[in-house]
């Protein structure tokens, strides 16, 4: 089969690693950092060579194939000696995708996707079919081929996984929407992030589908310029559409392939306009894999959401605190902003990747009293709020900054963590973040 290396040993690499030695590949994995101890006992139980704190190139560049991390850039200088070599470097998606069968749901966008993601394998489960969750979220897409392979899987996936499959091809793709976000590895052109999520539909063909938002300027204009050859499924909250989904006297109607569906939105147990069209979004898909529309209605009531998206955590003295500490771009905090109807005490900040805030002026004009940054570099937050807002404090500690907003918060409030920013200056990941605002309220 020929040697497999893979660059970084987290989820993804190892479940790479256990697929390619089960296929007869030759493997070797390479992470630059420390491999967590639970990935090095499996990688030790599967007889798989593995260094860990340097890359050793002699190792790497005598590669057939090389699957790298979604977090190493392509412009990495490891990986342009194995481009400029002609080794192809490819993403675990498309590895996995090669030793599978299963229909496959890919969903990608710059907000929105986990849980679409998520609610979409909840309607299939629901409707009983025999589905695996992988790719962003959760397991390893590649480990789940290798221990269990099922039917159908959804997969949520990210840019960077995109910007490495070759002959991937999704049955059934989903764009949520596309804001500016991640612009650093996309030399700061709008236009390449752009591209890089329309490669989820490049080798789909007139049997497959594109579920995208037709309200989103970007997908509309970049379509007209871009054919797909993919059936095109639109949903929309401000048009009504010949085919796809849109809102009716707060209705979802959906026409489909000679299918019908009807939903009140009054059963959706997620508030806000952005997860209206999730619901949408996920429903058509639930739709195309033939699960039931009775079965699409009740499972939708019985969705929860995801952690860290809008999560209301506790009320303290009739103030609310609200973790949304997912909101890594503005776009998602734009979302949170919108959907809460409270004066807001609104807690942001962390690493920006090339964000602009003008979008969330009039929201922050409206709606927020106080902003309490939280991150090691707060110039940007400050040159673009300062003027408008009377309350700025800079903190740097998750504590420390619960403990202002318990201050600065009154009676009928809401405490808002929507950073708009990525969280590796002061916390592990959003998840770690998140945790950590929930156990400060708790120490209130």
């Amino acid at each position: 089969m020929g040697r497999l290396v893979i660059l970084g040993g987290g989820e993804s690499g190892v479940g790479t690693a256990i697929l390619g030695k089960q296929k007869g590949f030759e493997v070797f994995v390479s992470d630059k950092g420390e491999i967590k101890e639970k990935y090095k006992e499996v990688l030790e139980h599967f007889e798989i060579e593995w260094e860990s704190g340097d890359h050793t190139e002699a190792k790497i560049l005598n590669a057939d194939v090389v699957m790298k991390s979604p977090g190493i850039p392509d412009k990495a200088p490891l990986v342009k000696a194995l481009v400029a070599k002609g080794i192809p470097v490819i993403s675990e998606i498309e590895f996995a995708s090669k030793y599978t069968d299963a229909t496959l749901i890919g969903i990608t966008g710059s907000n929105g996707k986990t849980t679409t993601t998520m609610m979409t394998y909840h309607l299939l489960k629901k409707g009983g079919l025999n589905l695996g969750m992988a790719g962003n979220i959760g397991d390893s897409f590649a480990k789940m081929v290798a221990e269990k392979d099922m039917d159908q899987y959804v997969l949520e996936i990210s840019s960077f996984q995109l910007d490495g499959i070759v002959d991937f091809k999704p049955h059934i793709a989903v764009i949520t929407n596309i804001t500016p976000d991640h612009l650093d590895r996309y030399e700061y052109k709008f236009e390449n992030y752009i591209a890089s999520k329309f490669r989820i539909a490049m080798n789909q063909d007139e049997n497959d589908y594109l579920i995208y938002d037709a309200d989103d300027e970007v997908m509309e204009n970049w379509l007209k310029k871009n054919p797909v050859q993919s059936k095109l499924v639109p949903f929309s909250v401000k048009k009504k559409l010949e085919e796809g989904a849109w809102l009716e006297d707060k209705t979802i109607q959906i026409k489909l392939e000679h299918k019908t569906l009807e939903m009140s939105t009054d059963i959706l147990a997620l508030e806000g306009q952005h997860n209206v069209k999730n619901t949408m979004a996920a429903s058509m898909a639930a739709l195309l894999v033939k699960v039931r529309k009775e079965t699409i209605r009740q499972s939708i009531q019985s969705f929860q959401g995801v952690p860290h998206r809008l999560e209301k955590v506790l009320k303290i003295n009739h103030v609310e605190y609200i973790n949304d500490s997912k909101a890594t771009n503005v776009n998602a905090t734009f979302y949170a902003l919108d959907g809460i109807k409270k004066p807001i005490v609104w807690i942001a900040g962390g690493v920006d990747k090339g964000n602009d805030y003008a979008e969330l002026m009039p929201l922050v004009r409206e709606k927020v009293k106080a902003i309490i940054c939280l991150g090691m570099d707060n110039t940007k937050l400050k040159e673009s709020f300062g003027n408008v807002i009377d309350l700025m404090v800079e903190t740097y500690s998750m504590e420390e900054a619960v403990k202002v907003a318990y201050k600065v918060a009154e009676r009928g409030d809401a405490v808002l963590l929507s950073p708009a920013c990525a969280s590796f200056d002061l916390f592990k990941n959003y998840e770690d973040r998140g945790d950590q605002f929930k156990a400060a309220i708790k120490n209130l």
